[in-house]
């Protein structure tokens, strides 16, 4: 796998959201530049306490450093709703292994059990919790809560820099959105293996919020076969535009591909992705842009092979029946191809 670093991300500061005119515009302008022409960032100033973010890091690592056999009281495959604990090698992307094992969580709700409704229902419904750590349950609900608050406030602050009103993805966002976290863990691989941590891709909600350590790995296509790398940065979070937001903006904004590269053998590298999605029951629409910025849309990029459907809850159900195939045989028969 190849790469360049020759291209830096921009630097967001989100608390000029609170600063005079000048500042405001400044932001708005930076954020709709970074979301356009490359589709990631760093963001600073989001309001996440230190604090916090150790918390996050320390019950993560708590998590991975558990026994394998108490990881898997809790593993995906038993649940309807893609939630739990994946072992390394599990997770398929592009037709190929993720060499990381990951725990998962989403909003945690009653299940929908309407036999004749659509299949993506079986999405929502509770989280599986590891009995024998209970700090982790009340640590990423805390975590949960408060990435919300910052990732609506980033996507609100994109609305006004695409002179949209401020609430105007509200609607898609909606009482029930499908937000999702996921602890990600990379084991080191000798360079004879594979070096796929997670393969090429694009995220397809709204927003993905990633908090790193300090081992890289992460790494962003910039243009057609030219990578560059996402070296740590601390304070901040990486933050790229999702598949909704390229379909609602009829492309003018971006949803970038990347994937991430297995560190060195004997070492590591742990994340924590927060996705802010939509609500399952809704439809992307294409939101009126002024002119200047419509006639800068490039039309929303659809793999052949896996197309975007602007029914979010299809649309979420055929990425996650694509890279969980142990979760789709034993609860979406009907849509195995086998």
């Amino acid at each position: 796998m190849t790469s360049t670093d020759k291209i830096r991300l921009p630097v967001i500061d989100l608390s000029l959201l609170q600063g005079d005119p000048c500042q405001q515009k400044q932001l708005s302008e930076q954020l709709r530049k970074a979301a356009r022409d490359i589709g990631f960032f760093y963001l600073r100033g989001h309001g996440i306490s230190d604090d916090l973010i150790r918390t996050v890091q320390q019950i993560a690592r708590r998590f991975f450093e558990l026994p394998e056999a108490d990881k898997l009281t809790v593993r995906m495959a038993n649940s309807p709703h893609f939630r739990g604990y994946n072992r390394a090698g599990v997770e398929i992307t592009r037709g190929h292994p993720d060499y990381r094992e990951q725990f998962d969580i989403g909003a945690e709700r009653v299940a929908v059990n309407t036999p004749d409704g659509p299949a993506w229902q079986r999405l929502q419904g509770p989280n599986q919790w590891p009995v024998m750590l209970p700090a982790l349950r009340d640590v990423l609900t805390r975590w949960q809560h408060e990435m919300t608050a910052v990732a609506l406030k980033l996507l609100r602050a994109l609305a006004v820099s695409l002179s949209l009103p401020e609430q105007a993805f509200d609607a898609l966002y909606g009482s029930l959105p499908n937000e999702h976290i996921k602890l990600i863990r990379y084991p080191g691989q000798p360079v004879t293996a594979s070096g796929q941590g997670v393969g090429a891709h694009k995220d397809s909600g709204f927003l993905t919020l990633l908090l790193q350590d300090q081992q890289g790995g992460l790494q962003v296509e910039v243009s057609p076969g030219a990578w560059t790398d996402v070296t740590p940065m601390a304070g901040t979070f990486v933050v790229n535009i999702g598949e909704l937001l390229e379909l609602a903006t009829n492309g003018y904004l971006r949803a970038t591909v990347h994937r991430v590269v297995s560190p060195a053998e004997a070492r590591e590298r742990l994340s924590v992705a927060f996705f802010l999605g939509a609500q399952l029951d809704t439809t992307v629409p294409v939101y009126p842009l002024p002119d200047a910025l419509a006639q800068q849309a490039r039309g929303a990029a659809s793999d052949p092979l896996n197309p975007l459907l602007r029914d979010v809850g299809w649309n979420y159900l055929k990425g996650r029946l694509r890279s969980h195939p142990e979760v789709a045989k034993r609860f979406y028969p009907e849509f195995n191809t086998e």
